[in-house]
């Protein structure tokens, strides 16, 4: 499928939520939508290894034919070998890792939406809680638990609430229905349907999606060789973390840098438990196996995930790249205990009003020494005072900020704010702070900002061969960001400012040619009043 293609049904499938979705907020529309999408993908896969698995055995069957006895090719093999359904689906767990009852399946499911079944909804809530218990060897647990199909946003009445299932299962099957999809077009059919969804939440669509100009200039940064980025990417990383994960995409992007084998296993964390259900959803449907990836629903500035906290330093989690899009100037509640937390008590708490050192601590703190970390932050970290300056003094003094990268304004959905990228290391090589000032490269839009893919290109490779440009990129010494003038602030116009520089003006030539100006001055006077005498009128002074 080409890229125009994928574009063309992430634009139907789009329209449709927008036709569909009514008067139901489109966050909640939303979910309902991707989780249909998820469905299909999870059912598509299956249905493919157990054509696979079965061979001959699979029944073929032509659409029509498939109507005429209402029933799917995986329907009537389980009816006609029960016996041997137990070690069938034994095989599919080794193979794909998760099995779907035949009931379940998109293809059943839409043939029902198309007969507007009245057994729908039933149908869809075992399905779900199927899957969510029963289809993995890890539990998914609450996969689905924030689609309410009981919402009377469906229908008043159960009927109702049925047949506007119906509706909108038919009209994502047709929409569907127009491609060739393969799982690979279905995920990058998720990406565009969260980009949208974001794109019309506003301030709420920080919580879930990072822009994917964005994402790919940290997941290509954390993926190159940590000690000399020049030598190009790393063949392998065998994990990465993001502790502020949102629908995952971040980390799908690292995962598509390296190609499929290229992370030993992929480590997320999310606060809202919606936007961990999509992580969930999306890591499945791009191929990620359950094996793969491991998503925790909990609070990351409290540290309550279990294998974050154990205390056994061999058994203690550390990461080669981190990272990560956390809440800008999130307020917190620093508690005296926390001031002991093996995150913090080496640099000090963030303040109240700005939890932006927090986020960054917590992620450093489970960075390898050999590792990359790349986090999103807005521009007050670089020169807030208090609290701050000093966790920024210690970074610094201990040679852990390797790289500053200023971004221009309103690229996230989020904010309209310039924010920046810094990336961290426990152990660098340069004795330097690279500053990039990309403040002012960009292609303007009338919503929002973007990045062309040359833009992005001047950034990585500026931060690949550690390059300096004129009022683009620098390398700054200590020494000068430690001087009693800079005194440990990163402002980043400190050191690399983006105005024009004032024209030098040679004031001997100007003088030169005003004395050669006033000459003809004297020169057209004296001839005008020639003219003006021999007229018999008043001469010009």
């Amino acid at each position: 499928m080409t890229e125009q293609e994928q574009k063309k049904l992430g634009e139907i499938l789009w329209s449709i939520a927008n036709k569909l979705r009514g008067a139901m907020n489109a966050d909640n529309f939303r979910d309902y939508m991707l989780s249909f999408l998820f469905l299909r993908y999870l059912s598509d896969n299956y249905e493919a290894a157990a054509k696979k698995e079965l061979g001959a055995d699979y029944p073929e069957m032509l659409p029509d034919v498939q109507a005429q006895v209402n029933a799917t090719p995986l329907q009537i093999w389980y009816e006609e070998n029960e016996a041997d359904i137990e070690a069938f689906e034994d095989l599919m767990r080794r193979r794909v890792h998760y099995v779907i009852k035949p009931d379940y399946l998109w293809n059943s499911i839409a043939e029902m939406a198309r007969k507007q079944d009245g057994d729908l909804l039933d149908t869809l809530q075992k399905g779900f809680k199927f899957i969510e218990t029963e289809s993995f060897e890890s539990t998914f647990q609450g996969l689905f638990s924030e689609i309410n199909l009981g919402s009377e946003k469906l229908g008043k009445a159960l009927p109702d609430r049925n047949e506007r299932l119906c509706s909108i299962i038919s009209k994502i099957a047709e929409g569907l229905n127009e491609f060739s999809t393969s799982t690979d077009t279905l995920g990058d059919a998720y990406e565009y349907l969260l980009a949208q969804f974001a794109a019309g939440s506003g301030k709420k669509a920080g919580e879930f999606y990072t822009p994917q100009q964005i994402s790919s200039i940290l997941s290509a940064i954390v993926t190159l060789d940590s000690q000399d980025p020049s030598s190009g990417k790393k063949k392998r990383l065998e994990s990465i973390f993001d502790f502020a994960c949102g629908s995952g995409s971040l980390l799908l992007n690292v995962r598509n840098q390296l190609g499929k084998h290229g992370i030993g296993k992929i480590y997320g964390q999310e606060n809202n438990v919606t936007t961990y259900n999509l992580a969930r959803m999306n890591m499945l449907l791009h191929g990620v196996k359950d094996s793969e990836f491991e998503i925790f629903h909990g609070d990351t500035l409290k540290n309550d995930w279990d294998i974050l906290r154990n205390q056994n330093p061999a058994r203690k989690p550390k990461f080669d790249a981190v990272v990560a899009n956390p809440p800008f100037s999130y307020r917190w509640e620093p508690t005296d205990a926390l001031g002991d937390d093996m995150r913090f008590k080496n640099y000090g708490l963030a303040p109240k009003s700005a939890a932006d050192f927090a986020f960054l601590l917590h992620g450093f703190h489970y960075l390898k020494d050999e590792g990359t970390m790349a986090i999103i932050l807005p521009h007050g970290v670089l020169f807030r005072g208090g609290a701050e300056a000093r966790i920024r003094r210690k970074l610094l003094e201990d040679g852990h900020i390797d790289t500053v990268i200023g971004l221009p304004s309103n690229l996230f959905y989020s904010t309209g704010i310039p924010v920046c990228i810094l990336i961290l290391k426990k152990c660098k090589k340069f004795d330097d702070v690279l500053i990039i000032n990309a403040s002012e490269r960009y292609d303007p839009g009338k919503r929002q900002n973007a990045l062309n893919p040359d833009q992005i290109k001047d950034i990585i490779e500026t931060y690949q061969f550690r390059r300096e440009e004129e009022r683009f990129s620098r390398r700054v010494r200590m020494e000068e960001i430690a001087s009693e003038t800079n005194d440990y602030n990163l402002n980043i116009s400190r050191y690399v400012s983006t105005a024009e520089p004032e024209p030098i003006i040679n004031l001997k030539q100007v003088h030169t040619k005003l004395e050669q100006v006033d000459t003809k001055i004297k020169k057209a006077t004296a001839e005008h009043n020639a003219f003006l005498r021999e007229l018999g009128l008043d001469l010009l002074p």
